[in-house]
């Protein structure tokens, strides 16, 4: 008997679809390759201690904000806490010898920046006005409905039509003229990494408007609402089965294609009246449908398609007071003063064999960001750099000895550029591991080791994105590559994914009656922790110092 849904891929995309559709009665089973759900949101553990390589921060959790009605209207906000990051620094610039910091206020940002540049005062606040304007109109778009809606869109939506089409470059030439403003204010490319000039504009806006309050880290990382999503998918009946590769797509008919099951790499066949795809796009169209089974039109466009950049992450646990050496709960952005573009394209075309140090990288400490997870002595960092995806090519998938010798050169490389943030840092090192494009291959199936799915270029989103439907009949998409990149972004893919399926609207699969809270605490201020969480704190920090002893 055939299953009603199989979803390939436990992605927050897979995971959202994978809680609306068994909420609706439907039979689903969700299969992961890794073994662990979870994708780019999982977590794991290197000598003991927590790392989340997808998940640094998240926006928009205030009440009534989009992120917050997800988690309610998907029922799992009760089981989730987060942190907010410093609300007066969530992000530190720090772009050659300047230093700027994001407020959690977007209001106050424009003040600081007015106060920092005052000849571009109006300026500035014509241009965040813009960026709030059009990533209103964009979520606009989802919500529409009716006759009255789809006649007067295009009145609504006017902002996001005019600007749609121009990059981030283009838009922002138009207002701003100091080039160190523009640096700062384009730092969250990094979000989407891609730099001005190929980023699209209503999708930096997206990303501003996100984090427009500041930014949010979720108690026990990104495996919480990873464990959050499945919870809840068990409780109405679906299941996942980990280390379950896909093969291929099964399907029937000549001329018009149909999906009906999977066959596992196993060799297990299972049936099921349609598939959802959270993987990328080449890894369903061309590895689990195969070319031959595709329309020239489709083949034609998965040959254009680009992927974003990858990323080189590495990973350490330290004994060091890193709070007395400078280190908060925000994230820190790091950037030569110079041309982002150029950069950019530096950094993706660069021989990394050479030089000491990384220009531009990300620093993130977890254990700041998620107070509950610090035992008292030892921080976990994340730093992140990135990089083109042909420089691992080489290896062929490999890990051969050139491969982890490389690795090592790496590791040292990386190193060497948080002392600019850090001096002092290395006698403090007590675990290191470093991820690479062939790790983010390995674990999460990424395509070409990509971090964000397909590359978000102009001719790569919206209209001319993949869509949740395809050209196979009961076979549809989601994920970073379908609606938009992010925790949020993927999940809400999984949301519109699920309402095409079942005829529905968005909204309609997220209405929750208010009994669903998202709890927020102050990641720099624990005076208002409740007592079960400063308990856990204390025993996390007696069971270090009991070990210690013996």
């Amino acid at each position: 008997m055939a299953l009603d849904t199989i979803i390939i891929g436990s992605g927050a995309g897979g995971l959202s679809a994978g809680i609306c559709l068994s909420r609706e009665g439907q039979e689903v089973l969700i299969l992961e390759q890794h073994d662990v759900p979870g994708g780019w949101c999982h977590s794991f553990y290197l000598n003991g201690y927590r790392f989340t390589p997808g998940v640094h921060y998240i926006g928009l959790l205030g009440k009534g904000e989009s992120t917050n009605e997800l988690y309610a209207g998907l029922g799992i906000a009760n089981d989730l806490v987060f942190y907010q990051m410093n609300k007066n620094a969530y992000e530190h610039c720090w772009i050659g010898e300047e230093r700027f910091d994001y407020p959690s206020d977007f209001e106050e940002l424009k003040g600081r920046l007015s106060e920092r540049f005052p000849a571009e005062k109006k300026n500035i606040g014509k241009y965040l006005d813009m960026v709030k304007t059009v990533s209103y109109q964009l979520q606009l778009i989802p919500k529409m409905s009716g006759f009255w809606d789809n006649i007067t869109i295009p009145f609504r939506t006017k902002y996001l039509g005019k600007y749609g089409l121009f990059s981030l470059k283009r838009v922002i030439d138009w207002y701003i003229k100091d080039p160190l403003l523009k640096q700062i204010l384009n730092v969250q490319c990094g979000d989407h990494g891609l730099p001005p000039g190929k980023a699209s504009f209503p999708l930096h806006c997206a990303v501003m408007d996100h984090y427009s309050g500041g930014g949010f880290y979720p108690m026990g990382g990104g495996g919480a609402i990873v464990k959050a999503m499945t919870n809840t998918i068990k409780k109405y009946g679906g299941t996942i089965k980990t280390k379950s590769g896909v093969k291929r797509i099964l399907l029937e008919g000549d001329k018009k294609k149909k999906a009906i099951g999977v066959e596992l790499e196993n060799g297990e066949k299972i049936y099921a009246k349609r598939v959802i795809s959270n993987a990328d796009p080449s890894k369903t169209y061309l590895d689990m449908i195969g070319r031959e089974n595709l329309s020239a039109k489709l083949q034609k466009k998965l040959d254009k398609t680009k992927y974003s950049c990858t990323s080189i992450m590495l990973f350490l646990t330290v004994d060091m007071d890193v709070r007395a050496a400078g280190l908060d709960s925000g994230n820190i952005w790091i950037t030569p003063d110079r041309d982002t573009d150029e950069l950019y394209d530096e950094m993706m075309q660069e021989d990394i064999s050479k030089g000491d140090a990384f220009d531009g990288f990300f620093v993130s400490c977890t254990t700041l960001k998620d107070p509950i997870s610090f035992d008292g002595k030892y921080h976990t960092l994340e730093v992140i750099t990135y990089i083109g995806n042909d420089t691992f090519k080489k290896f062929n998938n490999e890990r051969t000895k050139e491969y982890l010798d490389f690795k090592e050169y790496l590791t040292e490389k990386m190193i060497k550029t948080l002392e600019k943030v850090l001096p002092g840092v290395r006698p403090h090192i007590v675990h290191k591991d470093l991820g690479t494009p062939m790790t983010n291959e390995y674990f999460i199936n990424s395509t070409e080791g990509s971090v964000y799915g397909t590359e978000k270029t102009l001719r790569q989103i919206g209209p001319s994105s993949f869509g949740a439907t395809s050209e196979i009949e009961n076979l549809y998409l989601c994920g970073a590559s379908v609606l938009s990149h992010g925790v949020a972004g993927a999940s809400y893919s999984g949301v519109q994914t699920s309402a095409e399926i079942l005829g529905c609207k968005q909204d309609d699969l997220l209405k929750h009656d208010g009994t669903q809270v998202v709890r927020t605490y102050d990641a720099e201020d624990s005076s208002d922790y409740p007592d079960w969480m400063l308990k856990k704190i204390e025993v996390k920090k007696a069971r270090l110092a009991s070990k210690e002893k013996v």
